[in-house]
């Protein structure tokens, strides 16, 4: 039975009841009150304002589940989870829980819920019809869009107020590279440190939560950068810079780097070498792509010549200097796959027709096509996946991300392809479902409100039918969501996809302000 169907349970429907509800909540919730007194960040909730809830039915029980509580801790069998509005108000035991009138309590019993997923790189939200409820649909109730303008954060002000439903948004400012670049406007180009500054206190005005910066900066721009960026009070991510070493890039400040670009390089035995070619390379503004190719193959021969010495060591300084991994396994599996891999995915439904031929064109690029190509690109996929494995057993923090808006990297499923790959990478589940719960929320700082299925944490939450942690494509097996307290039953999961399909069929590309970019240029369109 779905949950939020005809397993819905109306409780004690007496005031009596109503009223051991609320005093078992007070207590329930007197630690919150004592960890806000510690000078925590939790919130009481006092019974008048369970009361309230209770009254206009923000209150939602889910009764009985098997808790992954996203911390690592073993799953909690047979628990109650309490929402009140926003908020976990209590976990624990199903049998310590009086079942009240006006709260809506739900069987939750042989599902199993995990904390709301965030996907850590993502495009393409200015698609209103089309992203933001293909996350909610999936169980992604969070994600950080790494290409923020005006009509992206018009439609998170819009999710923020409420008028459209969607996942909460951590943006990025516009992109800042350098003047020769894969990317169309909305791009801050700059060739001098005194733009580059400019283009951070921009990004700050503009309310970006933090600071995007792109491939092809040059050293004095890089710096430039990091320094404005830390006067400012912003952090700042993206892609590697490949006209400087990546340890000094981490050593500058950069929060996490992007899709592996450049990592291989300085983990071989022949990094000297590497650089001496890619220094002696210039970027040509008449095909700036080319650098690219280049940079894409010295990275497969630096995968030859892996260094285990040299990768401790740079482990251990990204370590150091909290920079973060955001692989982004899945667009790295599409661009080394030949270019007919995905093309029947039963998903390009929710893909706006007019954008599908650019996605069947732009995979063409950089697709192998004979045999040796497709040996060459699956055995760098591997070590690629090897890399994020021992990188996580080093210590290195990592993120997991789809770059969804590339070809053939779906918004909102997309995190699921994501969360299999570190499997494949080496990643316990438990371990690849942290990635996506509670370190996302700690790599944000936002750890002591979100990432756990916790007292006082927000209300976000995903309801499995089957167990994620025995096989993680269960995490596809969705029955509800819960976003921001409300609950999305199964029902209305099938009705927001039928929407999105509808939506498909309409002209969308006009929307995208780069439309010959499938998203941040990860995979360039021809």
């Amino acid at each position: 039975m779905a949950l939020g169907s005809d397993s819905t349970h109306e409780g004690n429907g007496t005031e009596a009841g109503r009223r051991d509800f609320l005093r078992w909540l007070s207590l329930a919730g007197a630690g919150l009150g004592a960890g806000l007194a510690a000078g925590g960040a939790l919130p009481l909730i006092p019974a008048a304002q369970a009361r309230a809830a209770m009254r206009r039915g923000e209150v939602l029980v889910l009764n009985g589940a098997t808790v992954i509580d996203g911390t690592g801790a073993p799953p909690r069998r047979d628990t109650t989870v309490v929402l009140v509005g926003d908020l976990i108000a209590w976990v624990g035991p199903r049998r310590e829980v009086p079942l009240p009138a006006g709260a809506r309590v739900v069987d939750a019993r042989g599902r199993f819920v995990v904390p709301g997923l965030w996907d850590m790189h993502t495009h393409w939200t200015v698609l209103e019809k089309i992203v933001p409820p293909l996350c909610l649909a999936n169980g992604v109730t969070g994600i950080r869009e790494m290409w923020g303008y005006p009509e992206v954060r018009a439609v998170r002000e819009r999710i923020d107020r409420g008028e459209l439903p969607g996942p909460r948004i951590v943006m990025a400012s516009t992109i800042i590279d350098g003047p020769v670049t894969l990317l169309g406007p909305p791009a801050e180009l700059v060739g001098t440190a005194a733009e580059a500054r400019a283009a951070v206190r921009r990004a700050k005005e503009d309310g970006s939560d933090f600071i995007k910066i792109y491939s092809y900066l040059s050293r004095e721009c890089l710096e430039a950068v990091a320094d404005e960026a830390r006067r400012v009070g912003l952090p700042f991510a993206g892609h590697h810079v490949y006209r400087m070493p990546v340890g000094e890039v981490s050593d500058a400040g950069m929060r996490s780097f992007e899709h592996l670009h450049g990592i291989p390089v300085p983990l071989s035995s022949r990094e000297a070498e590497f650089r001496a070619i890619m220094d002696g390379t210039p970027m040509d503004p008449a095909d700036p792509r080319a650098f690219f190719k280049t940079m894409r193959e010295l990275e497969r021969q630096a995968a030859a010549t892996y260094s285990p010495g040299k990768a401790a060591r740079m482990f251990a300084r990204w370590v150091r200097n909290g920079s973060w991994q955001s692989p982004t396994l899945t667009v790295n599996r599409v661009m080394s796959s030949p270019a007919d891999t995905f093309a029947d995915d039963p998903r390009l439904k929710y893909i706006p027709r007019d954008l599908r031929p650019g996605w069947a064109s732009a995979v063409r690029v950089y697709a192998p096509s004979t045999p040796e190509e497709i040996v060459r690109q699956r055995d760098f996929l591997r070590f690629r996946l090897d890399l994020v494995g021992a990188m996580d057993r080093a210590g290195v923090g990592l993120l997991a991300g789809t770059d969804c808006g590339n070809p053939y990297c779906f918004p909102g499923s997309g995190i699921h392809d994501e969360l299999e790959l570190l499997v494949e990478a080496g990643l316990t589940p438990m371990r690849a479902l942290r990635t996506v719960t509670r370190d996302a929320a700690r790599f944000l700082g936002r750890e002591a409100t979100m990432g756990t299925v916790a007292r006082g944490k927000v209300a976000d939450l995903v309801i499995l039918d089957a167990d994620p942690l025995a096989d993680i494509r269960n995490v596809r097996r969705i029955d509800s969501v819960v976003t921001k307290g409300r609950l999305i039953t199964r029902e209305e999961r099938a009705r927001m996809l039928a929407g999105v399909e509808a939506a498909a069929e309409e002209p969308v590309a006009s929307t995208l302000r780069s439309p010959a970019l499938p998203a941040c240029g990860c995979l360039p369109a021809g």
